[in-house]
């Protein structure tokens, strides 16, 4: 049931794409198609997706057990707090916390995940923000 109702509503978001696509109009004439025909084309694509979902027959639901459950809510906990501390732990900090609460949550040992966080945190700091040019925060704590 839940497939179909996730491609009714994928179906019905497809259509509305498809409808402003088609609105696409370019002010100047440097090509002879205009920017109309590709988001108009994925979003039929995506509305195709979206019946073959309907057509076909659901799969019988399964629930996790309660461990996986556990885990999935922790890890939505750990997302919605890298996110909310994002800005005041920085960049480096708030990845660390996060890869050490994800690494042990996929079966990572202490050592492997105290090692990882401070090292990924650094790393992918030093290149999105040094190397890349998008400007990350380093924390107001640190201000």
């Amino acid at each position: 049931m839940s497939d179909r109702l996730f491609a009714f509503c994928w179906l019905l978001l497809s259509l509305g794409a498809a409808s402003l696509a088609w609105q696409l109009h370019s002010e100047y004439t440097y090509e002879p198609v205009g920017p109309r025909p590709f988001p108009f084309v994925i979003s039929l694509l995506m509305a195709l997706c979206a019946l073959l979902i309907l057509k076909r027959t659901p799969d019988r639901i399964s629930w996790p057990a309660l461990a996986q459950r556990k885990h999935l809510l922790v890890m939505v906990l750990a997302l919605l707090a890298y996110s909310a501390g994002f800005e005041w732990l920085g960049f480096p900090l708030a990845t660390t916390l996060f890869i050490l609460v994800g690494g042990r949550l996929f079966g990572a040992g202490w050592r492997a995940s105290l090692l990882a966080g401070p090292l990924l945190g650094i790393a992918l700091f030093y290149l999105f923000d040094r190397l890349l040019g998008v400007t990350l925060p380093l924390g107001a704590w640190l201000s």
